[in-house]
């Protein structure tokens, strides 16, 4: 631990750390407060290496968040209160309602969440593995408009670290233009945990995106995907996708209802379609 201390105060004279405040100090305040516990006898070792685990752990959260800007840590900030938020939601097994119900065991459900309205929640069991629907998912996340109908286009305005993304989506007309031109301006978020993924995302504002002429500003969230491998079949994944959005504009709750939840049918099938299509590339999930 006094070898890593050491490296960390040396690393501090580096240009890119240089005018973080409070980080130099800690890091010399740590090795004095080491030096004298080794001296005076102090702790166990078991004790000592506790407690510098828990320094370190302070420390590296304090360099990583001093790598952001106050705007950068609020959209983290905002992207995991979201997936919070939406996994709180899924958990709850109660005052769920089938809306929808297709011969291969694809499900939409639908319940009312107070301050939010009606969410979805589409179940789907898809024939590939969880590491092929992440490259597709998160990875490739651009070209969703290449084989997904329902939107236009999918563009990444700016990545905070390798967890966070701001991004820019043109969903399409739906058919009979029930549903006119919309588009959204999202923080997404996805996480890793153990066997399970989890794809996070709510509205956000972004200056360089502005609103557009001719096209209505929807809202996403919280909303989000959680892929975990099929339990007893792991090369088979479940999905499931927590749908939650606000198409703004004037449009009657039936129409709504009935477009978010057969966009879902139609994601899970488009989804398949693609993915048995085209070659699978390297998984890195």
């Amino acid at each position: 631990m006094l070898l890593a201390t050491f490296k960390l105060c040396a690393g501090s004279s580096y240009r890119h750390v240089r005018n973080m405040k409070g980080l130099r100090h800690q890091a010399v305040l740590a090795i004095g407060q080491e030096l004298n516990r080794r001296a005076l006898g102090g702790p166990t070792p078991g004790a000592w290496i506790n407690q510098a685990r828990r320094r370190s752990s302070l420390l590296g959260s304090q360099l990583e968040d001093a790598l952001y800007s106050d705007q950068e840590l609020a959209y983290i900030q905002q992207g995991e209160e979201a997936m919070q938020k939406a996994l709180g939601i899924l958990s709850s097994r109660e005052g769920w309602k089938k809306e929808n119900q297709q011969a291969n065991g694809d499900t939409v459900l639908s319940k009312v969440v107070p301050d939010m309205g009606k969410v979805f929640r589409l179940e789907v069991v898809v024939d590939q593995p969880m590491e092929r629907l992440y490259e597709e998912l998160v990875e490739h996340m651009e070209a969703m408009g290449e084989w997904n109908p329902n939107v236009k286009e999918i563009k990444v305005l700016q990545k905070i670290g390798k967890d966070t993304v701001i991004t820019h989506e043109l969903a399409a007309e739906s058919a009979g233009n029930l549903v006119g031109p919309r588009d959204f301006v999202s923080v997404r978020c996805t996480k890793r945990r153990g066997s399970t993924c989890v794809l996070a995302g709510t509205a956000t504002r972004f200056g360089e995106m502005p609103e557009q002429k001719g096209i209505i500003r929807g809202e996403h969230g919280p909303t989000c995907m959680v892929l975990r491998p099929l339990a007893g079949s792991p090369s088979k994944t479940k999905l499931t996708w927590l749908l939650s959005i606000d198409l703004k504009g004037w449009l009657p709750k039936t129409i709504i209802n009935q477009v978010l939840s057969q966009t879902q049918v139609d994601f899970a099938n488009h989804l398949r379609k693609h993915l048995e299509s085209s070659p699978a590339p390297d998984a890195r999930c």
